[in-house]
C-alpha cells in the first residue's frame, strides 16, 4: 500500500482503513493458528479448529451472504476501504480457499497422528478389518437404513431441498432402476439425530480404547444397499451453507416475537451462498451440483475430509485424558463473598468487581436467586441477550413473579442464531406473569444489565449488576467478562432510567454516570479521545488503551488517528475485525494494534483514558463498530473505585506484556505472532501488599490471571 502522512492524507482516504471481511479472516486465521500451536493440548488444538471452522459458516451465513445480495443488485455501497461487494467477494475467495485448504492440511498432517500418538484414532474405510466391517453392518442396518431415505433423482422425484449444513451424499449410478429406467444421480441425507462420529466398541471388535469411524464413510461403504439392482459409481459427501440473516419489517408487524418466529423456518432454506464438495467428486458432478445450487466456482470449495470440520470434536467429550485438555482450574471466589454472605449486606458496604472467568460467575446468579426469595425485595428489571435455552436467571426471574415481585424482562428477540431459544424463554416468562418486551424497534438491546429495588426501612435501595458478557452461566467460563455488582444510587438510577426508556419508549434525562448508545456513547468517546489530544497540546502525557471485540467504526477511528498525529499514544486491544491501520507515518505510527487469542474468548470491553494522571476506566456492553454506536441499545458504565479501578489497570498492563498469545497487527493488515524473545516482568502483590517483580520468558495474561484473582 501506499505511504501516507497527515499532513497530506484526507482522513477519509481508502488507503488508511481495512476491509471488515478481510480483517475476519486474519482473525480467523489466528485461531486456526492456535490449532498448529505445539504448546496446545492436542484436543484443545482440535477444538481450535472446530471454532474457525464454525466461524466460518457464520460469516458465509450472515456476511458472505449480505454481499451476493449486494452484488446481485449491482450494488456500487462500498465502506471506508471503498472496496465494491464484487471485489470484496473475489478477495474473499481467493483468501479462503488457501484458508479451507490449510484447514485440512492441520487436520491430516498434524492433528489426526498427534491424536493417534495417544491412541485415539479414525479409521478410515479402507484400513477397517474383517470384524470391524462386519460390526458397522451391523450398524447400518440397525441404526441408519430403517431411517435413511434414498431419492433417486427424475421428473417425479425432483432435486429436493437440502437443509442448511447438512450432511448429503451425491451418488453417481450406472443401471436400470426398478422401472426398467436409466438413471444418473441419487441424493442421501444424512438424518440429522444421527452422530456424525461413531465409537467402536472395545471388546466386540479389533480396536483401540478410542477407536472411531465417520459415519460418512459408513454411509460411503454399504450406500449399494441403498440401490438394489444398480451400480454405484461414485458416493460424494457434501454440505450446502445458505444465507440465513433473518429480515423481519419491525415498523410493518403487530407483533415481533410472531414476525421473528415465522422468518426462523425460512432460515434453513435460505439462498445458496456456499457449496463443499468432498475433492474426489468429479467435475460433472460438481457442475452438476452448482447448477442445482444457482451458485458459482467462486462459492464451490473442495475439501480432503469431513465437511462439518466442527462435528469432529464429539470425541472430546469422550476421551477422558486431562493431559490432552487445559489443566481445569476452579474459578475463585472474592474474600468478601466466601461463607454464605447475604449479597445486599456486602454491596451496601462495598461495590464488588467481578472477572470472569477467573472469577466465579455464582455471585450474578445468588443476587438475583436471593433477591427473588427475599420477602424486602420490590422489583426485578433485566435484560436478556443470550443466555440458553436451559436458563438458571430465567428459572429465578420466574420463582420471583410467581412470589408477587414486580418482575420486567427485556428479551432481545433477534439476538443471531439464539432467536428459537429466546422466543422460548420469552414465553415461558410470560406465563409466569413476567413483563416481557422485546426491546425496541430498529435497535437491539445489548445491554447487560439487572436492577433490584429492595426495602430497607422507610427506604427504597437499589441494587445493580452491569456486565461486559451476556447472562449465560455456560459461556461464563469460556468468554473473559467483566462484572460489576453495586448499591452506588447514581448508577441505580442511571439503569433504572435505561429500563424506563426500554419499556415506555420516553426520552431519558441526562444520566449521571452510564454513557448510552445510541444517544450519548459515541460523542462521549470522541469528546473523551480530544481531551488527551488537549492534553498533549498543553505539553502534557496523553495515552489511551481501548480493549474490544472489533473497532469498524470510522469517525472513532479518524478520531484515534488524529490523536495519534498530535502525540498520544494509542494501544488497541482488539480480538477480531480491526479496520484501522497501524504504522502509518504521521498518521498512526503512535498507535499499536494487539490481538490476543488464547484459551479463553477475549471479551472483555474496557476504555482506559490517562486524563492527565488521574486516569478514566470505563467497562460497556459496546464495541467500537457501527452497529454498537447507533442500532444498539448499549451501556457503559465507570469504574470508580479506586481499588476496582486499579485492578482493571493491572490487568490491562497484563495483557499489554502478553507475549505468548499476542499477535500484532501490521499496516498492511496481516498479523505478526508476538515472539517470547525477551523476558517480561510481571509485577504482582504478595500478601502483605508490598510488590515483587519476577522474571519470565514467556508471558500468558491469561494463565497470570488465573493465578493473580487469588489476591481479591
Amino acid at each position: 500500500m501506499n505511504e501516507v502522512s497527515l499532513d497530506h492524507a484526507d482522513l477519509n482516504s481508502a488507503n488508511l482503513y481495512i476491509n471488515r471481511e478481510l480483517s475476519f479472516i486474519e482473525f480467523n486465521q489466528r485461531v486456526l493458528e492456535q490449532a498448529k500451536d505445539d504448546s496446545v493440548p492436542v484436543l484443545e488444538r482440535l477444538r481450535f479448529l472446530s471454532i474457525s471452522s464454525t466461524n466460518l459458516d457464520e460469516f458465509f451465513e450472515v456476511r458472505v451472504a449480505g454481499l451476493l445480495q449486494m452484488a446481485e443488485l449491482c450494488s456500487i455501497q462500498a465502506g471506508p476501504d471503498e472496496m465494491l461487494p464484487l471485489e470484496v467477494l473475489s478477495a474473499i475467495s481467493t483468501r479462503l480457499h488457501q484458508f479451507v485448504d490449510e484447514q485440512y492440511t492441520v487436520l491430516n498432517d498434524t492433528i489426526f497422528p498427534l491424536l493417534e500418538q495417544h491412541n485415539i484414532r479414525f479409521i478410515r474405510r479402507s484400513d477397517w478389518n474383517s470384524s470391524q466391517e462386519q460390526w458397522l453392518h451391523q450398524v447400518f442396518h440397525e441404526q441408519l437404513l430403517p431411517i435413511i431415505t434414498p431419492l433417486g433423482l427424475d421428473p417425479a422425484h425432483p432435486f429436493p431441498r437440502i437443509l442448511n449444513k447438512s450432511l448429503n451424499f451425491i451418488i453417481s449410478l450406472r443401471g436400470k432402476d426398478a422401472f426398467g429406467r436409466h438413471r444418473s444421480h441419487a441424493i442421501v441425507q444424512a438424518p440429522r439425530a444421527l452422530p456424525r462420529v461413531i465409537q467402536l466398541p472395545q471388546g466386540d471388535v479389533e480396536c483401540g480404547p478410542h477407536d472411531f469411524v465417520f459415519l460418512s464413510s459408513v454411509i460411503h461403504a454399504f450406500v449399494e444397499e441403498l440401490f438394489p439392482g444398480m451400480k454405484i459409481k461414485g458416493c460424494y459427501q457434501f454440505r450446502v451453507t445458505r444465507n440465513s440473516d433473518l429480515f423481519v419489517d419491525e415498523e410493518a408487524v403487530d407483533d415481533l416475537l410472531r414476525a421473528v418466529q415465522g422468518e426462523l423456518a425460512s432460515r434453513r432454506y435460505g439462498d445458496a451462498v456456499r457449496l463443499e464438495v468432498d475433492d474426489q467428486c468429479p467435475d460433472e458432478t460438481v457442475s452438476f451440483l452448482l447448477e442445482r445450487f444457482g451458485i458459482t466456482a467462486r462459492e464451490l470449495y473442495l475439501v480432503n475430509g469431513p465437511v462439518n470440520l466442527n462435528r469432529v470434536t464429539a470425541i472430546i467429550d469422550i476421551i477422558d485424558n486431562s493431559a490432552l485438555t487445559y489443566p481445569p482450574f476452579t474459578p475463585h471466589l472474592p474474600k468478601p463473598l466466601v461463607g454464605g454472605v447475604d449479597m445486599f449486606t456486602v454491596l451496601d458496604a462495598q461495590d464488588i468487581l467481578l472477572h470472569h472467568p477467573y472469577e466465579s460467575f455464582a455471585p450474578v446468579v445468588d443476587l438475583l436467586k436471593h433477591a427473588a426469595v427475599d420477602a424486602d425485595v420490590l422489583s426485578i428489571k433485566q435484560t436478556l441477550y443470550r443466555s440458553g435455552a436451559e436458563s438458571v436467571f430465567v428459572e429465578a426471574l420466574v420463582a420471583a413473579a410467581r412470589a408477587g415481585k414486580e418482575v420486567t424482562v427485556v428479551v432481545e428477540l433477534r439476538a443471531r442464531f439464539d432467536e428459537e431459544a429466546n422466543i422460548g424463554l420469552a414465553n415461558r416468562l410470560q406465563e409466569a406473569g413476567v413483563h416481557v418486551v422485546y426491546g425496541v424497534v430498529g435497535y437491539k438491546t445489548h445491554a447487560k444489565m439487572l436492577h433490584i429495588v429492595r426495602r430497607q426501612g422507610k427506604q427504597l435501595k437499589q441494587y445493580v449488576h452491569l456486565g461486559t458478557g451476556n447472562y449465560h452461566s455456560s459461556t461464563a467460563r469460556l468468554y473473559t467478562d467483566y462484572s460489576l455488582l453495586s448499591s452506588n444510587n447514581k448508577l441505580g438510577k442511571d439503569v433504572h432510567s435505561v429500563f424506563l426508556q426500554l419499556t415506555s419508549l420516553g426520552k431519558v434525562p441526562s444520566m449521571q454516570k452510564i454513557l448510552q448508545a445510541p444517544f450519548s456513547l459515541h460523542q462521549s468517546l470522541l469528546d473523551l479521545i480530544e481531551q488527551e489530544i488537549s492534553f498533549i497540546e498543553q505539553g502534557l502525557p496523553g495515552r489511551i488503551i481501548i480493549k474490544v471485540n472489533s473497532l469498524t467504526e470510522p469517525r472513532l477511528i479518524r478520531a484515534l488517528y488524529k490523536a495519534s498525529s498530535i502525540g498520544v499514544e494509542v494501544i488497541l486491544l482488539v480480538r477480531g475485525l480491526c479496520c484501522l491501520r497501524p504504522g502509518l507515518p504521521g498518521v498512526s505510527d503512535n498507535i499499536q494494534v494487539r490481538s490476543v487469542v488464547g484459551r479463553f474468548l477475549e471479551h472483555t470491553r474496557v476504555y482506559y483514558f490517562e486524563n492527565n494522571g488521574d486516569p478514566k476506566v470505563y467497562c460497556a456492553s459496546a464495541d467500537w463498530m457501527d452497529r454498537n454506536m447507533f442500532q444498539r441499545v448499549e451501556v457503559c458504565f465507570p469504574i470508580d473505585t479506586k481499588q476496582l479501578k486499579e485492578r482493571v489497570i493491572g490487568d490491562l498492563n497484563l495483557y499489554l506484556s502478553d507475549n505468548c498469545n499476542t499477535w500484532s497487527l501490521q499496516k498492511d493488515g496481516t498479523y505478526v505472532r508476538v515472539e517470547k524473545d525477551k523476558d517480561a516482568v510481571v509485577r504482582k502483590k504478595k500478601r502483605n501488599g508490598k510488590a515483587k517483580v519476577e522474571e519470565k520468558t514467556g508471558l500468558s495474561a491469561q494463565a497470570e490471571l488465573i493465578q493473580a484473582v487469588t489476591q481479591y
